[in-house]
């Protein structure tokens, strides 16, 4: 029973989630409080993970939620229940293609999903940062700003925009601040 909501919970995350991995976050922060599988707190983990490791970043996150769930076959059932409605999608445009392309009608709804989309990004990248820069508080208050939070922030952003530290990849970025969270951990 638990491998089938799995599958019908991501199912859901992967039919409505249009724009990507970070537009699944609003919906799996709902399913983390509908379900108990994780808090805000292991969402903005998986976030991390997710991002550094290969891989659509949503992809990763159903398995990561399916594998702590219900083991390998939790990880199966997530992962498939996530990209299905994708792979059904995708079998009944390939078929129509062509009329979809010349289509004013599909032009129109993408042209309406794009503000959609964005607004999930910015959604889920707001609550990203209140996670971590004030630990998922509803009270945005200075006392209970995280400012080591804000300062590596701030000092990955100034970094990645440097002329010289432009060029490199954003990896060398996700591996010094995971350095230095594990050293300020200790």
């Amino acid at each position: 029973m638990l491998l089938l909501r799995l599958f019908f919970e991501f199912a859901k995350v992967g039919l409505f989630a249009v724009g990507g991995g970070l537009a699944t976050i609003p919906f799996l922060q709902d399913m983390g409080t509908r379900t108990g599988w994780f808090t805000n707190v292991d969402l903005t983990t998986m976030i991390a993970v997710s991002e550094s490791t290969p891989g659509p970043m949503g992809v990763n996150m159903a398995t990561y939620v399916g594998y702590e769930t219900a083991g390998l076959p939790g990880a199966v059932a997530a992962t498939l229940g996530l990209i299905f409605p994708s792979v059904v999608i995708i079998i009944i445009i390939a078929g129509f293609l062509q009329k979809f392309r010349q289509s004013r009608t599909v032009d129109a709804v993408f042209y309406g999903l794009r503000p959609a989309s964005t607004a999930l990004i910015t959604s889920a990248g707001l609550s990203v940062a209140m996670s971590v820069f004030w630990g998922g508080r509803d009270r945005l208050a200075l006392t209970n700003t995280r400012w080591l939070s804000v300062a590596l922030c701030a000092a990955v952003f100034l970094c990645m925009k440097c002329t010289p530290l432009k060029k490199l990849h954003p990896i060398v970025f996700i591996g010094a601040a995971a350095v230095v969270g594990i050293i300020l951990q200790l």
